[in-house]
């Protein structure tokens, strides 16, 4: 087993029509022994902007913390938040830092950026970026998130229907994946509001 599926984890983000969808599953596990069915693995670096972070969860947990330090000393220097584009270079800056031996998360980040244009991308484990203008997967129910996002996406969706489509997928993905699942966390961003949802899933 990878130590990438070690706790299992789904993530997925979506683009709309100036808005975005980032959503996770809840369940925390030890290989096949569930340990939490409300981990957190979606957080916000500021209102318009938003990292999943999946693979091992203490590396999850630590990249974090980072992020948030530098984010911090960001703001303090240039007294702005910082662009999508932006974070996803400082991502992927300290990931690759660490190359060698390297922090077991498969980001993925969602912003808004300059006249509230959506942006999204993911990176490996030593911050290779991939960025995409419709959907990004991460996490050990990638595969099946791949097809059920391929088949479900349409563009310029509104907020509500970006989240009846991103839950959609996000559900019938992690029943095909025995590390994830166990309900959902969803966040639909708009320049206005963020929207934050729980869904119920199968609790097996």
């Amino acid at each position: 087993m990878s130590i990438f599926e070690y706790n299992g984890s789904a993530l997925v983000a979506m683009v709309g029509k100036n808005c975005f969808a980032i959503a996770s599953d809840r369940r925390l596990g030890v290989q096949l022994q569930t340990i939490a069915t409300d981990f957190q693995r979606i957080s916000k670096i500021h209102d318009k902007l938003f990292i999943g972070l999946s693979g091992l969860a203490t590396d999850s947990q630590t990249l974090y913390q980072r992020l948030v330090f530098r984010h911090k000393l960001y703001r303090l220097r240039e007294e702005r938040d910082m662009k999508p584009e932006t974070f996803a270079s400082l991502v992927s800056a300290i990931l690759y830092e660490k190359r060698f031996g390297p922090y077991f998360c498969q980001p993925v980040i969602a912003g808004l950026g300059d006249d509230d244009k959506p942006f999204i991308c993911t990176m490996d484990a030593i911050g290779a970026k991939e960025l995409a203008k419709d959907f990004v997967v991460a996490g050990t129910a990638s595969e099946s998130l791949y097809g059920a996002c391929e088949s479900m996406f349409k563009p310029d969706m509104e907020a509500e229907e970006l989240f009846e489509t991103i839950s959609q997928a996000l559900l019938s993905s992690v029943d095909r994946d025995c590390l994830s699942g166990w309900g959902g966390h969803v966040y639909v961003v708009t320049p206005t509001e963020v929207k934050e949802r729980i869904l119920k899933g199968r609790m097996d």
